[in-house]
């Protein structure tokens, strides 16, 4: 498992990269929720997701160690992430997606120089496409979640919020492949174990919440959840453990929740947001944590839209 150094040595290295991303409020949002309610606005970050801050851990890494190209298996934003990060350091990278990726995030990883392969609706069928396309170059795959930099990375977004909400109580995570949670729960609970941590997963992408019930990983078939960026078949052999070890509870949202929470955000606070981020406000508009009086700290994991489908997230009602 990764220490807090782990982070805290991450957290040097990508600095000069990642921005620290501001920490939104809403009075009316705490109202609703009966708890003060924070968002950290990694919708903010550049590529417009957390996921550049696990990618310029790892490809710093492997390009020190020789790496002269690079692939990714995406379903958008760690794609972006990988391509621009890569482009910075002028080695060349192709990410794979699946065949109803965004038309949005592709163009994104294609405007950081990104070459797209399509391939299956997945994690499962497109990580071993990816690796396979690095073998054939003698490249290296830069993997989604499962891999001691990427999390390391992720986590100094746990530091950031220890820094700057005084006395936070609960800090709620999207959860995919557990990648972000994962580092989030090491370096909350290596520094201040009392705070608790609170996963979120769409109900019809619940594969770490059956994992936890189950004692072990648990695969589910592929899901069509609006959270696009959750549609994990199961959690990483590497962060599941860490999920085990430290985290307070995982609730779940419906899909019904997750457009509320998202129109929310959009209308009243004019955030534009991801699905997969509103979940985390989901959890608190719809009381899924069952508390009163907290200060809460709901990470906004990402807002790469395709404005084409906007209209199609937001509930009829």
């Amino acid at each position: 498992m990764i220490t807090l150094k782990n982070i805290q040595h991450a957290d040097e290295q990508i600095s000069d990269i990642i921005n620290d991303t501001p920490i939104l409020s809403s009075t009316e949002l705490s109202s609703i929720c009966g708890n003060k309610i924070f968002l950290k606005s990694e919708h903010l970050q550049k590529t417009g997701s957390f996921k550049i801050r696990g990618a310029t851990n790892k490809v710093k890494q492997v390009v020190k160690e020789g790496a002269t190209y690079v692939t990714a298996a995406s379903s958008g934003n760690h794609g972006q992430a990988v391509a621009y990060i890569a482009n910075t350091f002028g080695i060349p990278a192709t990410i794979v997606v699946p065949e109803d990726a965004s038309v949005s995030k592709m163009k994104a990883i294609q405007a950081y120089n990104g070459k797209i392969k399509k391939c299956g609706t997945t994690s499962a069928e497109r990580i071993p496409k990816a690796k396979e396309l690095a073998a054939e170059k003698k490249g290296v795959f830069i993997p989604p979640y499962d891999d001691p930099y990427i999390i390391a990375g992720q986590g100094t977004v746990g530091l950031e919020i220890l820094k700057e909400i005084d006395d936070v109580d609960i800090v709620v995570v999207p959860v995919g492949g557990g990648g972000l949670i994962s580092g989030i729960l090491t370096a909350i609970k290596q520094t201040k174990p009392h705070v608790k941590v609170i996963g979120v997963e769409p109900e019809i992408a619940h594969d770490t919440f059956l994992s936890l019930e189950n004692g072990m990983i648990t695969s589910i078939p592929g899901t069509r959840t609006i959270a696009d960026g959750l549609r994990t078949s199961q959690p990483g052999d590497m962060t599941f453990p860490i999920v085990q070890k430290y985290l307070d509870d995982l609730v779940l949202v419906s899909e019904n929740e997750i457009q509320h929470a998202l129109f929310f955000v959009l209308e009243r606070m004019k955030q534009l947001i991801e699905p997969s981020s509103a979940v985390a406000v989901a959890a608190v508009m719809f009381d899924k944590l069952g508390v009163r009086d907290k200060k809460i700290a709901c990470v906004i994991s990402g807002g790469n839209v395709d404005l084409r489908r906007l209209a199609e997230l937001f509930p009829e009602k």
